[in-house]
């Protein structure tokens, strides 16, 4: 049986804000206090979860934990992110309503953790399957490659996101992911040029200079000391808990995942380099004989290294940074820059160059991730902005920032207004009006189009004539001076007070969140965000292809007088769009609070802590949700928790739950004022009310425990002494048996030694008989033996007397004769005799050594190497010669043998062997096979002889091949058919001819260096037959086909030599993309050999089985 549980068990302080009691700013911050000090870091406010950073790992994110909120109510278990993301989830996949899940907070109170958090538990509990999880990796990917370049390091936060960012995942009708958009607000370009004391630059320059390799450093032109490089701050330079050398090669591996092209990566660092070369362009003064400054750059050696990376011509760009053309109306105005605007320039043009990259990066992201399926989505929105910022020294980046947290809070309001009436509705309960603070009026104030703040700074920036901070804030206090939430030095003078916390070049704005002083200082040149048009149209020269993508504007064809929209106008449209689309889908709220300054765990700052919850609005958040009734809980669990209150439910309630509920409140003598009856739910008004329920049942589950408890002690000791009964039997019983099993063993025991002792004696009394016998016969074969040895002796010695008789009379028979012979002969022998011996002796030798030549002569086979070993060492030159005549013989000998025909066969291995071997892991295979040219026997076969006739020329190599499509990575059956002239692609089953290639039109052949059948024909660039792009084939004869191709071009003087190119990784054009054909090595999955699968739009991945 299934265990109720709820929010209420349990509870460390109230899980739910909406039921403290009392309420008050302090009792709520004493409230998270409670909680956080016992690792509780989550707190709702109705259906919004309260995050606080607990600055350390805690043992609430396992799969455990995932799989315990998994399908349950949200008021089920206790807080969690994760009963959020799956209320949201599952809403989504069951009642088909869009989401969003909006994650507010300030800098360093864990946003960025909060979304990765809802995105993996989503990924978690939806499907699976192999393009489930391809789509959910690259999803997840996303993230490391967007912090690398959108997240810093802040005084607040090591990992703070610069930038909002904004991500529609889409869901299929069963709830499984099928790509994602990715929305981003605001980067905060003025950090790569300019970074706060104790701040770091975006996370990617340090991750480049510290993880790169030296190779690809040398390549970007690059050293990995930081002080190097102006942009780069020294004293956060190195953060502890930090590798960024690490970080590094998880987003090389990110982007790789998402759908990178190894040139777009290299691209991507090149800018990230050159951004780091603009820093350290430096200017000099100089003056002109007509009295006018200028700047030159000091050192060009930075400024040439930056536009060898970019492809820039350096006299362009140099000229660019000196000066600046105005156009208007048909004429051009140039006019020289001073340092200072030479250093705006250049500063401009890296916080440019930066941006866009970031943007770009975003829609390439985009490209790969997006749905591929033209089905409509359900769609959940993660929203990870800013929070309310409240700084010493706030500028335009906070205005515009806290316009965006007005925004969010007034749908806030409105959306869980909407969301309480929708419910009461729902329920049939009364609907009264909730009296809350508008806010519709700051936002009014800042987005008016006609008297707003950004309609008026817009209007100050497009203006004529000297425009200034200054004058900006003059045209404030002439218009929005009597404004209730406006206030600055000359307004309240001009309402005869005096504040002197207001400085004159400033102005404050009461927001929902407090009252936030502006600095008015760069209010203009941010919102002006100027690049001059002559480094634009600079940098679209570029030979590189990312920049001319990020420049489109510097196009001297398509030269636009009208002025950029400004930075506000943009942002102001990118929240309206914003805010529309989260009107559209239900909304879910995560609010995050740092708990301290310090990064530390176990510290909470109650101060830091009560200035959040005040700008985040939290108190105005429970207000709206007690307004109505304070608790509200659906009929069945509400009975099922509290049924033992009352005896006419306990324990079982057996008519609708709806009554069991009226009736128990009756007894419980409940005010009918307190609560009210939906169709579905009850509805309490007071958090009291609540209490008093918990804790008539926390005494009731008391008494209950007392009762279970004495029945089950006079359970226990019932059982015990009957078991004790029991066992007193066995034990007897035992005994018994115990003992009787003992007098056993001991009368077999004695019986078993009485049987020992007699069976001992017979044995010893047969030994003793066998032994004498065994003597007895032992003693006559000894006598016999004696006696045939003597006799065996005797004839032995007569033996030997008679053959050494014999033996002497032979030796002096020989003697004899040696004699006589050297007496007769003495005198012939005597001048000659050591001339005529040495000579026989060597023809004998000769003689001999030929004769055992010919007897072991080795194969007529010209690979042959055996030869007899050479006999005497004076023979050695002539065992050479006679070996070398040999194997020229029977060379010649099997040349003999040759036709022309194989004599061409053997030709053409020999030029298979320069091409491939070494090259080619399939080669050595190949070499055994002989080259047959026509396969398919097309002169032969009627099934093919429509197709043969076709053919002007003879047909020289005949095969089936597989055409790879692009859309799949599947091959598909075609004839290949190669004469002197063109290359034939027809139909197998038809032999319909679906291409036909003249060979002059084909450039080069692409194959890999493995095991594989793939070969790429890569045709001409503006040929008739490049119109479908280029042909990627797969086929058994590959080495065979390739060579074929490339004789016929070495034979040929009209045509160019056909260019090989063996590699791991190259480019096929299909039709207008380029497509990266790509081979790595894998097992074979389900005994499958090479397999070829599409990775995304620009990437066909080839798996190779490894050789063994």
């Amino acid at each position: 049986m299934e265990v109720k549980t709820s929010l209420l068990d349990n509870m460390i302080g109230v899980g739910d804000m909406v039921l403290l009691e009392p309420l008050s700013e302090d009792s709520f911050l004493e409230n998270l206090k409670k909680r956080f000090d016992h690792n509780e870091i989550y707190t709702y406010i109705g259906s919004v979860v309260i995050s606080m950073n607990p600055y350390r790992s805690l043992p609430i994110f396992t799969p455990e934990k995932v799989e315990e909120y998994r399908n349950r109510n949200f008021y089920e278990l206790s807080p969690h992110i994760y009963a959020l993301a799956d209320e949201a989830y599952r809403s989504l996949r069951d009642q088909d309503k869009d989401q969003c899940i909006l994650i507010t907070g300030e800098s360093g109170a864990g946003k960025t953790e909060a979304s990765k958090l809802v995105m993996s538990y989503v990924a978690a509990v939806c499907g699976k399957g192999q393009e489930v999880n391809k789509v959910k990796e690259q999803l997840l990917q996303s993230n490391p490659v967007l912090e690398a370049f959108g997240n810093a390091k802040t005084v607040r936060n090591d990992n703070s996101s610069r930038f909002g960012k904004y991500m529609d995942i889409e869901f299929d009708f069963k709830g499984d992911p099928l790509g994602g958009v990715i929305s981003n607000y605001l980067l905060e370009k003025s950090r790569v040029v300019k970074q706060p004391r104790g701040e770091r630059n975006f996370h990617v320059f340090y991750q480049l200079l510290s993880g790169a390799s030296d190779d690809t450093l040398k390549k970007l032109k690059l050293h990995r000391d930081f002080s190097k490089y102006n942009y780069l701050s020294l004293d956060s330079a190195i953060v502890n808990g930090l590798d960024d050398a690490a970080n590094f090669r998880t987003v090389r591996n990110a982007m790789q995942i998402v759908g990178f092209m190894e040139d777009e990566v290299q691209s991507v660092l090149e800018l990230v380099a050159a951004v780091l070369k603009l820093g350290n362009i430096e200017f000099k003064p100089e003056s002109r004989c007509n009295g006018t400054d200028e700047s030159r750059i000091k050192d060009k050696n930075d400024l040439k290294e930056m536009c060898e990376l970019l492809g820039i011509e350096q006299s362009v760009l140099e000229r660019a940074f000196s000066y600046r053309t105005v156009e208007a109306k048909m004429e051009k105005v140039s006019t020289t820059l001073n340092v200072a605007q030479a250093y705006y320039a250049r500063d401009a043009l890296a916080k440019n160059l930066y941006s866009r990259l970031f943007s770009w990066l975003v829609t390439r992201i985009n490209e790969s991730i997006k749905a591929q399926a033209k089905t409509r989505h359900k769609v959940m929105g993660v929203l990870d902005i800013y929070g309310f910022e409240i700084f010493e020294d706030n500028s335009f980046e906070q205005f515009i920032i806290n316009y965006c947290n007005e925004k969010l809070q007034q749908i806030f309001i409105e959306l869980t207004l909407h969301e309480e009436q929708e419910e009461y509705i729902r329920e049939g309960i009364e609907w009264t009006n909730i009296e809350y603070f508008n806010n519709a009026i700051i936002c009014d104030l800042i987005e008016n189009n006609q008297n707003g703040i950004l309609a008026m700074l817009d209007e100050e920036c497009l203006r004529p004539g000297t425009v200034t901070d200054e004058t900006f804030l003059d045209k404030l206090n002439t218009i929005c001076a009597e404004h209730q939430h406006f206030e600055s030095r000359l307004s309240k003078n001009s309402k005869f007070l005096n504040d002197h916390s207001l400085p004159h070049n400033c102005f404050r704005i009461q927001h929902y969140a407090g009252k936030v002083l502006y600095r008015v200082e760069g209010f203009v040149d941010k919102n002006n965000d100027l690049l001059y048009r002559d480094l634009s149209q600079a940098m679209y020269k570029a030979n590189h292809s990312l920049i001319k993508q990020l420049f489109p504007e510097g196009n001297p064809s398509k030269v636009n007088l009208k002025r950029p929209p400004t930075a506000g106008f943009q942002f102001k449209a990118s929240v309206g769009t914003l805010m529309k689309n989260l009107q559209t889908k239900n909304p879910n709220y995560i609010r995050c609070i740092k708990p301290n300054d310090k990064k530390a765990s176990h510290i909470f700052t109650e101060s830091l802590v009560r200035h959040q919850v005040r700008y985040l609005g939290l108190m105005e958040n429970v207000r709206v949700r007690r307004a109505g009734y304070a608790f509200r809980q659906a009929y069945e669990p509400c009975l099922e928790r509290y049924k033992m209150l009352c005896k006419r439910t306990w324990p079982h309630w057996r008519g609708p739950e709806r009554e069991g509920v009226e009736v128990l409140m009756t007894d419980l003598q409940v005010p009918a004022d307190e609560f009210s009856y939906g169709r579905s739910k009850i509805f309490i008004r007071n958090p009291r009310t609540l209490f008093f329920l918990e804790e008539r049942r926390r005494q009731c589950l008391h008494d209950l425990a007392s009762l279970i408890q004495k029945i089950y002690r006079g359970w226990k000791c019932r059982s015990h002494f009957l078991l004790l009964k029991k066992s007193q039997i066995v034990v007897a019983a035992w005994y018994r048996r115990y003992a009787q099993q003992k007098k056993y063993q001991r009368i077999k025991s004695a019986t078993t030694v009485v049987q020992s002792y007699t069976r001992g004696w017979q044995a010893r009394k047969l030994l003793r008989e066998l032994k004498y016998q065994k003597r007895c016969e032992e003693a006559v074969t000894t006598i016999a033996a004696y006696w045939h040895g003597t006799q065996a002796r005797r004839e032995l010695r007569r033996l030997k007397e008679e053959a050494r008789r014999k033996h002497a009379v032979a030796v002096i028979w020989a003697y004899w004769q040696g004699l006589k012979v050297r007496r007769e002969y003495r005198k012939f022998f005597r001048a000659n005799a050591g001339k005529k011996i040495y000579d026989f002796t060597i023809q004998r030798i000769m003689q001999k050594y030929f004769l055992g030549l010919k007897s072991n002569m080795p194969s007529m086979s010209p690979i042959d190497k055996n030869w007899p070993a050479r006999p005497y060492l004076f023979l050695e030159g002539v065992h050479t010669e006679l070996r070398r005549i040999f194997h020229l013989w029977r060379c010649k000998k099997y040349r003999s043998r040759f036709t022309e025909e194989r004599k061409a066969v053997y030709e053409e291995k020999l030029e298979a062997s320069e091409i491939f071997k070494d090259k080619k892991a399939l080669y050595p295979s190949s070499v055994s096979q002989p080259f047959k040219g026509d396969y398919l026997e097309i002169s032969k076969n009627p099934k093919y002889q429509k197709l043969s006739s076709a053919m002007d020329e003879k047909v020289l190599l005949a095969d089936v091949v597989n055409k790879i499509n692009r859309a799949n990575g599947k091959g598909t059956a075609r004839l290949f058919l190669l004469t002197k002239k063109s290359v034939v692609l027809a139909d197998q089953k038809t032999g319909q001819v679906k291409a036909s290639v003249p060979l002059p039109d084909l450039t080069s052949v692409s194959v890999s260096t493995q095991s594989d059948g793939f070969f790429a024909l890569k045709l001409k660039e503006g040929s008739a037959s490049a119109i479908k792009g280029d042909f990627l084939l797969s086929s058994e004869h590959l080495i065979e086909i390739i060579t074929k191709l490339y004789r016929i071009g070495a034979t040929s003087a009209d045509r160019e030599q056909l260019s090989i190119d063996i590699s791991d990784e190259f480019l096929v054009q299909f039709k207008q993309d380029k497509v990266c054909v790509k081979f790595i090595q894998g097992s074979p999955k389900n005994g499958n050999g090479v397999s070829c699968k599409r990775k995304n739009n620009r990437l066909l991945e080839v798996s190779v089985p490894t050789m063994a």
